[in-house]
């Protein structure tokens, strides 16, 4: 038996399984099971273990379900989250043993919690009056009013664009690690309106394209095998836990009533994010679609084709990404639940195609870019740094306090006269 206070003390950290391993380690009782069980999934582990792996396996999995490290996840982005991944996977990796656990994921739910009065001050100015909205370039110069944001968006910029001196390219580790860095430390209010604003014209998708700068970070001269790629992310507790992530929000589901086994658009969005920077970082594949898809290729997969186009259609066919994605910015991207997404939101307008920009009334052009998230990449390297240091006159870098104030007051004001008006 495990201590009551050991189980209190993971309870109270939020299940995290660094805390709920130290408890582990410290406990005679499951200390000695989960190093028999580190033995078990390394390359080597039946070897060590002897003829009786599978049994001692088994034994440690079934001991283990009942101690503090059955259900604990980590927070993307955390302090020592390899450590803490890789307390997650000593675990669940044992279905390589054919010894299936329960569903589960490694990262803990985020809730996601919008500042709408901060965020309709900073867009207010180009928003009042006007019939139709550049929700990119809205994205772009939110961006650059947060501090945060545009420090890590300039730094990723840089390392992405910047040259080796020894080879002339760029450095993609340094890139893929900045870019990490922005999409983890960066509230999604802004990476996802970044990466997933509606463009309705070519010059827009290709700016949304060049978002994470794809010539560093995403091709190559050649398109490697996915199964490769696959293959290379799974030997990397982040990566492998990025892509499993993505395959439990993102996972598609015919009888759902959003195309979302789990019904939350708005965590599915966040797995892709949390994909960017990794092996298999997804990106659009062109400038006259919406499609996205990872660097790879199924032509040379042989035996493993089937593997191989299932793993590339959970991005090119999945009904779950592609609606989250046409239903970005508008109201069921918050919805945590398939019963409350299918139900319509009072007040709110609905969209046919996120390619064909409709009049809309001043409160609900804002409603629908503060519902989401922020800026987007300009057309070549200059345009890239650029949109961190343009002039005050066409992206303000600040605002004078007065001036939030009035704007936010009247982003309320509005908002409370489009209620009384529909009722309520």
């Amino acid at each position: 038996m495990f201590s009551l206070t050991a189980l209190l003390e993971v309870i109270l950290a939020g299940r995290d399984c660094l805390v709920a391993g130290d408890s582990c380690s410290s406990d005679e009782t499951c200390s000695p099971r989960l190093r028999t069980l580190r033995q078990c999934v390394a390359g080597n582990g039946s070897m060590k273990l002897g003829p009786g792996a599978r049994s001692q396996c088994a034994n440690a999995v079934s001991a283990l379900l009942s101690s503090p490290l059955n259900g604990c996840q980590c927070k993307r982005g955390m302090k020592k989250e390899k450590n803490c991944l890789s307390i997650y996977w000593s675990l669940h990796q044992s279905f390589i043993h054919g010894l299936n656990l329960v569903e589960s994921y490694p990262y803990e739910t985020v809730h996601r919690d919008y500042d709408y009065v901060r965020l309709a001050s900073i867009t207010a100015d180009s928003d009042v009056g006007m019939t139709t909205v550049n929700r990119c370039l809205d994205a772009a110069k939110a961006c650059n009013v947060d501090d945060v944001c545009q420090k890590l968006r300039t730094e990723y910029v840089s390392a992405c664009i910047k040259p080796t001196a020894k080879s002339g390219l760029c450095n993609r580790p340094k890139c893929n690690k900045a870019l990490r860095r922005f999409f983890d430390r960066v509230p999604a209010d802004y990476t996802h309106e970044l990466l997933f604003c509606p463009c309705t014209d070519t010059a827009c998708a290709e700016r949304r394209r060049q978002t994470i700068v794809p010539s560093c970070s995403y091709e190559s001269a050649e398109k490697p095998n996915c199964i490769t790629q696959i293959k290379i992310c799974n030997t990397d507790y982040v990566c492998r836990s990025r892509l499993a992530q993505f395959q439990y929000d993102c996972e598609p589901s015919e009888i759902s009533a959003n195309g979302c086994k789990q019904g939350n658009y708005g965590a599915c969005l966040l797995a892709y994010t949390g994909l960017v920077g990794s092996t298999i970082t997804p990106n659009y594949i062109d400038n006259s679609t919406s499609s996205v898809a990872p660097w790879c290729s199924c032509s040379v997969s042989w035996s493993q084709r089937e593997d191989c186009d299932h793993f590339l259609g959970s991005f090119t066919t999945n009904i779950c990404l592609q609606n989250a994605l046409m239903m970005f910015g508008s109201e069921s991207d918050q919805q945590p639940t398939v019963s409350q997404a299918s139900m319509p939101s009072p007040g709110s307008s609905s969209r046919e195609t996120r390619s064909t920009a409709s009049p809309q009334e001043t409160i609900e052009t804002m409603r629908n870019i503060l519902d989401t998230i922020i800026p987007t990449q300009a057309l070549g390297n200059e345009l890239l740094v650029g949109q961190s240091t343009l002039p005050s006159n066409s992206f303000p870098i600040s605002a004078s306090p007065p001036s939030l104030m009035l704007q936010a007051a009247l982003c309320l004001l509005l908002l409370l006269f489009h209620l009384l008006n529909n009722g309520h």
